[in-house]
């Protein structure tokens, strides 16, 4: 097991009611799951996301935490969280990073792994990369 550590899952979500088709405004969720799987608590301290559209439309985003948290995770914990974002079309990806700090001082990313954001039609379909 590695030392420095974190696994991150995704379900992403399409959100219909806030959603604007004839405006161009598609709107996701996702709820991501970050778990310490190293050996050192550390804490996620920031993140980094890159958003792309269809349309080949690419938006970088970065920040301190996740959801106005910066949660310190001990060997084995989790921590799960849901956010969103809109798009000028209805299907994309995103993925990125999360800069984390480990208890001994330690610095070390945890990628995300690229997930798409599709509206799918009437019911909406999700899928993860790997």
């Amino acid at each position: 097991m590695p030392k420095y550590q974190f696994s991150v899952e995704v379900e992403p979500q399409f959100l219909p009611e806030q959603s604007e088709p004839d405006g161009g405004v598609w709107g996701f969720a996702y709820t991501i799951t970050v778990r310490n799987t190293g050996e050192v608590a550390a804490q996620l301290v920031s993140r980094h996301w890159i958003i792309s559209d269809a349309r080949g439309h690419t938006e970088e985003v970065k920040g301190l935490g996740v959801v106005g948290q910066q949660p310190l995770l001990k060997p084995g914990e989790a921590f799960q969280y849901t956010s969103g974002c809109r798009l000028r079309t209805a299907s994309g990806t995103m993925h990125g990073s999360y800069f984390c700090v480990a208890e001994d001082g330690e610095r070390f990313e945890a990628p995300i792994p690229m997930f798409v954001l599709d509206a799918g039609g009437l019911g909406g379909s999700t899928r993860v990369l790997h």
